[in-house]
């Protein structure tokens, strides 16, 4: 029973933590693969005979999109952006499900993207003449959409965020601003689609709580277009333009995740620790018909402790197993399963804690080193029973946890037995295993009691004097010592 209760006392300790560990890799994977995606999308112009210079524009897109959507998943926001291809009338280039349309233009120079960008409706039709087309004014305006013509000074892209390359920006903001100032003077009814295109002007998409896709220059979307026409853009390609796990996972982003997992973690070590003792007040109430007030107590404090504790160790091992992921603590760590991280946690945390213990002398250095020679062989069967487990069960998590609470149980069985054997041996034949066991040769207190001898400081000492002719020796019982173990990692007589 001993067994039993020692290796669910280590599965309540670690399964709170696979959970949160399992969570943060979860995180991690979903930002890896809208990065993925991203590549995905750029290489579908493979093939393409489109001049760059012009496939840019659709590269654009599809970086504004995606890059918006990584850093939505990073910021654990539900918010998306969709590259919809629509080909309409003044179509956006991107939609949301947040209510916001978004337009791009990628011309050479700032000031031709701002001219694209506030173009207005009459513009636009007097190109429609210039390049042939056919149709009145009156017809042209009906088949876009338009009741009448008091649209005309109207801009085209009316209501939807102008996205323009990031260096371009600051030019075309001034060139607004000196069309703004010479129209109110000139021409006052075109003064309103140069200050609706300058007030909707940006670098990158924005949803206005606090995701936004990372602004793209001319000299990238131009170089990034070279390169999905032969079908080459890759991670490694996007990761030295900032693209990578480890370039938007950002500090805030670990302690947000961490803060989450350990949450998570926190309740599933509340109910593990808490059920025994649940088990324990009902078994008491059927057996004498009554409630023990003194369990409700440690129910009690046996939540608050698996809470705090379940907690710490949850929020830790997420942010390890975060870190590794995205490969904040380099390569080498990249592919380290989050259930040894777990576990790394669990050891470390339990050492730490006894090692508080031994400093304020709840605990000898000896019991220290025993409990982690416990923990490491308990763990290493969890861990090996688990892997075994969730090669059967492929449900995430569930496999690896029904396999560690076996193994658990199983380790500390096997390691208590081990133990007893290893006591024995060291029992009998005085070996001290390395240093491990301390062998105690004084004989026990109630033996020298029992002797009629007392101890003594050596430099207090003072002997009583007796007369030798009156003195008469008392009678004496014989008693056989035998050596045991007298206390943790201790043998002596008994």
């Amino acid at each position: 029973m001993i067994g039993f209760e020692e290796g669910y006392n280590f599965f309540a300790q670690q399964a709170g933590v696979q959970v949160s560990g399992y969570e943060a890799y979860v995180y991690v994977s979903r930002v890896n693969s809208e990065i993925e995606n991203l590549v995905s999308d750029l290489n579908t112009f493979e093939g393409f005979s489109t001049d760059p210079s012009r496939l840019k524009g659709d590269i654009a897109e599809f970086w504004h999109s995606d890059t918006f959507n990584i850093n939505a998943v990073a910021n654990d926001s539900t918010n998306r952006a969709y590259v919809d291809r629509s080909h309409d009338f003044a179509s956006a280039d991107i939609t949301s499900n947040f209510g916001k349309k978004f337009g791009l233009k990628y011309y050479k120079d700032g000031v031709a993207s701002a001219q694209q960008q506030s173009k207005s409706v009459f513009e636009r039709y007097s190109e429609y003449k210039a390049q042939g087309g056919k149709d009145t004014l009156e017809k042209f305006l009906k088949d876009r959409g338009f009741a009448d013509d008091s649209v005309l000074n109207d801009p085209i892209y009316s209501g939807q965020v102008r996205i323009i390359p990031k260096e371009q920006l600051e030019d075309a903001c001034e060139w607004l601003r000196r069309k703004i100032a010479t129209e109110s003077v000139n021409r006052p009814e075109q003064v309103m689609r140069y200050q609706e295109t300058l007030d909707m002007l940006s670098d990158r998409l924005r949803d206005g709580e606090g995701t936004e896709s990372v602004a793209l220059s001319d000299a990238d979307a131009k170089a990034l277009a070279l390169l999905a026409k032969d079908g080459n853009v890759t991670a490694e390609e996007l990761a030295k333009l900032g693209i990578s796990a480890e370039e938007i996972i950002k500090f805030e982003h670990i302690a947000q995740q961490a803060f989450k997992a350990g949450m998570s973690a926190a309740a599933i070590s509340i109910v593990l620790k808490v059920a025994p003792e649940i088990y324990k007040t009902l078994d008491y109430l059927i057996k004498n018909g009554e409630v023990d007030a003194e369990q409700f107590k440690r129910i009690g404090f046996a939540a608050l402790q698996g809470g705090s504790e379940g907690f710490v160790r949850g929020s830790v091992a997420a942010a390890i197993t975060i870190s590794c992921e995205a490969g904040l603590l380099g390569e080498a760590f990249k592919n380290v399963a989050p259930e040894a991280v777990g576990m790394a946690v669990v050891l470390t945390m339990n050492t730490m804690k006894n090692a508080f213990k031994v400093a304020n002398g709840e605990m000898t250095k000896n019991e220290l080193v025993e409990q982690l020679i416990r923990d490491l062989f308990i763990s290493t069967c969890a861990y090996s029973l688990g892997a075994v487990a969730q090669t059967f069960i492929e449900i995430p998590v569930l496999g690896f946890m029904i396999g560690s609470f076996v193994g658990s149980v199983a380790g500390a069985f096997v390691y208590n037995v081990s133990y007893n054997a290893v006591l024995s041996f060291c029992v009998d034949t005085g070996f001290t295993m390395f240093g491990l066991v301390e062998q105690d040769y004084a004989l026990p207190q109630d033996v020298l009691e029992e002797l009629g001898i007392d101890t003594f400081e050596f430099d207090t000492f003072e002997p009583d004097t007796f007369e030798f002719d009156t003195f008469e020796p008392d009678t004496f019982d014989v008693i056989f010592l035998r050596r045991g173990v007298i206390g943790v990692t201790k043998v002596g007589y008994v």
